[in-house]
């Protein structure tokens, strides 16, 4: 909770990868909060009042989770939408003469996206098939299984464009953004 409120301020990328891990880690103590508390909150370096913080917000994720009938996969609403919000901006930046550095960026990276759309869901947005990729081989780095340097070269370049778009995310919440020529 604590390390999702300062990632949502920074990066939204970031974010959202980060709450697809909780919406893991909360499947694999199998959407109990009192296994969740026991074996995994109970092992943070917090005092009661935080703790009680941290037990308050992933009982309201179960919560979503068991409400939505996401107990086994997939992601929460309110992730998928503030997913649609970062697809949406991605979309009025692609459209937008005002962003030809973001532009570039995009293009660079598409036929990574294409050979990654081929190989999985053809129905998923780029933007999320990007994500999807970031978190596959974060999952990989967690298992401490080889990545192929083709692939790092492929995350590398993603990594860069959803960051760009991740910094355009933050700063039209903050600043606003202007599409148009005023």
């Amino acid at each position: 909770m604590f390390i999702a409120q300062e990632l949502r301020k920074k990066s939204i990328a970031e974010y959202l990868l980060y709450m697809w891990q909780v919406e893991d880690i909360i499947r694999a103590y199998g959407c109990s909060l009192v296994v969740l508390n026991r074996e995994y909150i109970s092992r943070f370096d917090y005092d009661e009042e935080q703790k009680e913080e941290l037990r308050d917000w992933y009982g309201n994720l179960i919560r979503m989770m068991n409400e939505e009938g996401k107990r086994e996969y997939g992601h929460l609403q309110i992730n998928e939408v503030l997913l649609k919000d970062v697809i949406d901006l991605h979309r009025l930046l692609l459209q937008s003469s005002k962003f030809p550095f973001y532009n570039a960026a995009y293009y660079k990276v598409l036929p990574f996206i294409v050979e990654l759309r081929n190989k999985g869901d053809k129905e998923v947005n780029e933007i999320e098939t990007c994500l999807d990729a970031l978190y596959g081989v974060m999952l990989l780095r967690l298992q401490k299984k080889e990545i192929t340097a083709d692939t790092e070269h492929a995350i590398n370049e993603i990594s860069t464009f959803i960051g760009l778009l991740s910094d355009y995310y933050i700063k039209d919440r903050n600043e606003g953004l202007k599409f148009e020529d005023d």
